[in-house]
């Protein structure tokens, strides 16, 4: 099944989020290579693609797991949780319906 992890974080992470980011990417291609990764990205703290200083507020990784509680598992394991860029981060199902 499908699972959107919506993730905050914390104020100020730029700094954090970029030293941390050459260990989560992999995680994540990983789960591209797989076939399992339907998107992923970073929310611009700005209406910009490149938000520069200002930053980023979050992130979004939809992707397949075989249950909630394995999703939840693989975001325990992710740098960015483990090292603290996130504060908040919610695991759901998801169910795509389009395209």
């Amino acid at each position: 099944m499908l699972y959107a992890i919506i993730a905050e974080d914390i104020a100020n992470s730029l700094e954090r989020r970029m030293a941390i980011r050459p260990q989560h990417l992999p995680r994540v291609q990983q789960l591209a290579n797989e076939g399992r990764l339907l998107c992923g990205g970073a929310f611009p703290a700005i209406d910009s693609a490149d938000p520069g200083a200002a930053g980023f507020t979050g992130s979004l990784i939809v992707a397949e797991f075989p249950s909630l509680e394995e999703a939840e598992a693989w975001v325990k394991a992710d740098p960015f949780y483990s090292q603290g860029v996130y504060a908040k981060v919610v695991v759901r199902p998801y169910r795509k319906a389009l395209p």
